[in-house]
């Protein structure tokens, strides 16, 4: 991965997730935005409403915070993750993140559509 990410305009989807089941079908998207290292978007499908996250890129790690809020009951999520990118063999961008939710830790794994 280059040692600098441009994200800006490029939309992820989740493709596994410790904290929950994703549905393949109507998986959890991210839509990023960048100026510089600044990095900010949003996201929504499956277990998530509506969310926001906001950070940094550093390398080739991405750094968040997030707030989303949950389907099930509306309850608001919030923490904070690292994602490590690494390229497919087709071009495409694959996000690793590691993330807390109440104390516990969890990985996420999103590709670029």
């Amino acid at each position: 991965m280059p040692s600098t990410l441009f994200l800006d305009g490029m939309r992820f989807a989740m493709v596994s997730s410790t904290a929950s089941e994703v549905d393949s079908d109507a998986p959890t998207t991210f839509d990023y935005h960048q100026d510089g290292r600044l990095i900010w978007g949003e996201y929504t499908g499956d277990t998530v409403t509506e969310g926001r996250f906001v950070g940094e890129i550093a390398g080739a790690e991405v750094r968040v915070s997030f707030a989303h809020a949950l389907v099930s009951d509306g309850s608001v999520v919030r923490g904070d993750a690292v994602s490590r990118a690494e390229q497919e063999d087709d071009g495409r961008i694959r996000l690793i993140e590691d993330f807390a939710v109440d104390g516990i830790d969890h990985v996420s794994v999103c590709l670029q559509v």
